[in-house]
């Protein structure tokens, strides 16, 4: 469906090694490029994008994603093959401030429609580390900030949290602005897309009651993280997501931060420290020696390999309750 077009191409450093490697399918693995074909071609910028293309376009669209199973999405480079088929497409659909190299290369594409997740929600600060003794009144912000499913306060100074997925209410908030997008772009099928969105509007809705009824009567609302990835999901269900590195995985925690992280596990009745599976977990595991913690994996779902604990979202989404309720003790 698509017309190709024309601009200068950018190749990142890694292209020689990675310039034969086709854009990835998003399910099953599979290497797709993006084609000119009958339906709606959609480049998705990783898991969480393509699986909202995929749900809401259904059989109208042609969806290939940027990411490899396994990679690590933050650190793609875009490969000059992956910059011609951004040409190619008729939409791309990606999440401005989670992958940079992915930014550089959406600015530079004219033609295509250019569907921004982080328009279609208010993007909050979360993350930010306290160097020091814990803080007592994050327990008082806690009791007054996270009552209800209210997502509209104000947190802490911090970067900017693109992880607007892990909350299915603001998920599904994405997908209800990437749904419109569609329908814009490709009004032949616009009944087809509005049916998608709201079934699967309807399936986030359904998740996010078992997150709240899942979650009720816990011994405690503090968890341990690799990095800060769940923000909204703890601000939406009362929960504090206290992080090792903060927003981005691959930074070291200082030693203050360390310390601090033994006095809140203590402190909090923290029986956990979560890793996740695209990332090193040394220092999550060298914590929970040092604290006598067990470890268990919370995915934040920036991939779906063979290592998930689950096929697609909404399967590890239900894995994540399950870790989550037994680290905080959930009745």
């Amino acid at each position: 469906m698509n017309v190709r077009r024309l601009i200068p191409t950018t190749a990142a450093a890694t292209a020689t090694v990675l310039g034969a490697i086709a854009l990835t399918a998003c399910s099953g693995g599979e290497t797709a490029t993006a084609k000119n074909t009958e339906k709606f071609d959609v480049v998705a910028s990783f898991y969480p994008m393509a699986f909202l293309a995929e749900q809401i376009g259904g059989k109208n669209v042609n969806v290939t994603t940027l990411v490899e199973p396994g990679q690590e999405p933050h650190d793609l480079e875009i490969t000059a093959r992956q910059t011609a088929a951004l040409t190619e497409a008729d939409a791309i659909l990606y999440l401005q401030g989670l992958q940079p190299a992915v930014d550089e290369a959406v600015a530079q594409t004219e033609g295509p429609e250019r569907i921004d997740a982080a328009t279609l929600t208010e993007l909050e600060e979360h993350g930010a580390e306290v160097d020091g003794e814990h803080a007592d009144e994050h327990a008082d912000e806690h009791a007054d900030e996270h009552e209800g499913h209210d997502h509209g306060h104000d947190h802490a100074a911090g970067a900017k949290d693109p992880h607007i997925w892990l909350d299915p209410d603001k998920y599904a908030e994405v997908a209800e602005g990437v749904s419109k997008a569609f329908q814009k772009a490709d009004p032949a099928h616009a009944a087809d897309y509005r049916a998608n969105t709201e079934d699967l509007v309807n399936r986030l809705d359904a998740l996010d009651q078992k997150f709240e009824d899942g979650l009720k009567d816990r011994k405690t609302d503090v968890f341990l993280t690799n990095h800060s990835a769940f923000g909204y999901l703890a601000e939406a269900y009362g929960l504090i997501e206290e992080s090792v590195t903060g927003l981005d995985p691959e930074s070291e925690p200082s030693g203050a931060r360390v310390k601090e992280l033994q006095h809140i596990a203590e402190e909090d009745g923290v029986t956990t420290v979560f890793y996740e599976t695209l990332v090193s977990d040394s220092t999550a595991k060298t914590l929970a020696a040092d604290t006598g913690l067990r470890t268990d994996v919370l995915d934040p779902l920036e991939g779906v390999t063979d290592k998930s604990r689950g096929d697609d979202y909404f399967q590890v989404m239900e894995s994540n309750l399950t870790a989550l309720r037994k680290a905080l003790g959930a009745k």
